[in-house]
Parts: C-alpha cells; sequence; structure tokens
C-alpha cells in the first residue's frame, strides 16, 4: 500500500513515521509512505499557498490550486483502489472501521489541512472523503494524518508479530464484538501490592477465560465508553 502526504511541513514527518509498527512495515515494504511538499505546486517566489477568505473573516484558508495540482500530479490515473482524503475539523470521525476499508486500498493521498481551513472546493470537487479524529481544532492535519497511518498500517498482512493481537482489541469487528472495548490485560506478578490477577486467567480453562474476557469488555465500555453500547460507533 502506498500512503502519499500532502503538506506544507514535509520534515514533520521524520519522526512520527520512523518508529515501531509504521518503521516496521516500510521496512517489510508492505507500506510504502511519500511525503510531497504542497508548495511545489506554487509559482510565485514566496511559494504562497494560502489567502485570505472572501467575505472577510479570521484567519487565512489554503487556496485551491496547489492543492488540485498537487494531487492530480500525484495520482494522474485515480481509480477505485485509490482515493484522496482531506483531514478537517469538520469532517466525520475516523475509526476503526474505516481503517479496515482504507487498508485494502493500494494508495491513498491525505490532504493536511491548516490555517483557518482548505478552499471548498477542495472538499466539493477533488477529495473522496473529508474526515477528522475527533470533536477538537488541530493546528493542522500533520499529526491526524500521522495517527492515520499508524492505525492502517498495523492492519495491513504481515505488519504485526501476532496477527491475532488485532483481532482481540478494541473496536474490533472480531474478537469480543462490533463496539466494544479490549478487556482488561494483566501480567506477572500474580500479586502487586495487593492487588491480584482474577482467578480465571489462572486457571488455564480456556472456555471460562473467554467468557471473563467478554463479560469484562462489556463492562468496562458500559463504564469508560457506553456511547459504543448505544451504537456511537456504526
Amino acid at each position: 500500500m502506498i500512503f502519499h502526504i500532502l503538506t506544507i511541513f514535509p520534515e514533520f514527518f521524520r519522526g512520527p513515521l520512523e518508529h515501531g509498527v509504521v518503521a516496521k512495515a516500510r521496512e517489510s515494504g508492505v507500506l510504502d509512505i511519500r511525503v510531497h511538499n504542497l508548495r511545489d505546486w506554487t509559482y510565485d517566489r514566496h511559494k504562497t499557498v494560502d489567502d485570505r477568505p472572501f467575505g472577510g473573516g479570521e484567519g487565512m484558508l489554503l487556496k485551491p490550486e496547489p492543492v488540485f495540482e498537487g494531487v492530480e500530479a500525484i495520482l494522474p490515473h485515480r481509480g477505485a483502489a485509490a482515493q484522496v482524503v482531506l483531514l478537517s475539523a469538520q469532517g466525520r470521525l475516523f475509526d476503526q472501521g474505516l481503517a479496515r476499508s482504507w487498508s485494502g486500498l493500494s494508495e491513498l493521498l491525505l490532504i493536511c489541512g491548516r490555517y483557518e481551513g482548505v478552499d471548498e472546493r477542495v472538499s466539493e470537487h477533488l477529495v473522496d472523503d473529508e474526515v477528522s479524529i475527533g470533536d477538537f481544532v488541530l493546528s493542522g492535519g500533520e499529526l491526524a494524518a500521522a495517527v492515520m497511518v499508524d492505525v492502517v498500517a498495523r492492519l495491513l498482512p504481515g505488519v504485526l508479530g501476532n496477527e491475532a493481537s488485532r483481532v482481540w482489541e478494541s473496536f474490533s469487528a472480531e474478537g469480543h464484538g462490533r463496539g466494544l472495548l479490549d478487556c482488561p490485560q494483566y501480567t506477572r506478578p500474580a500479586e502487586f501490592r495487593g492487588w491480584k490477577v482474577p482467578e480465571v486467567l489462572l486457571s488455564g480453562h480456556h472456555g471460562e477465560i473467554r467468557k471473563w474476557r467478554r463479560q469484562a469488555a462489556e463492562e468496562k465500555t458500559a463504564r469508560m465508553r457506553p456511547d459504543l453500547l448505544r451504537g456511537g460507533n456504526e
């Protein structure tokens, strides 16, 4: 899979994408990440990518010309297996289900918004989707892009050392069930400062352990994210 990232701060990605699962995916050849500088598609000596909004208002907007030209140069022949996504606070929420659908693409281009936003014609006429990582405002889409790359990378075949680990984790469509958080996890020592690991986990009875984990996942989800039990992650 090829991830393209279109940004005015390409140097930002020298750190976040060079460690852990993402680095492993790149080294194995499963994932190719190509970071593109939006200013490469500007033609004035100041390499201007933003301008004031029509009608007045606070802040500056990314101009449509460099964004359109950049996307069209990076993906000149877009097909169903290649998508373009604008990262913005106005987009629909990114979740594990969307990550799974992206993991089946051959190419994905993420446009990192900046300033007050992006000219609306980008959203209306260029991108396939507009996505946000949460109900808050970031200074730009770079942090969101790094998060999305990490989430998708670990879903690609051969990236995780134990493929089953992504089945039994939060928000998995398999494992504990769609919409549930992962169950509580424990490791050695079996007793720490008087707090003991649940006896069932030490029993070796796999059927009972599965039942306990399912129940514990439901209880933790009800406590931490009750919205998921109401269908908030559908």
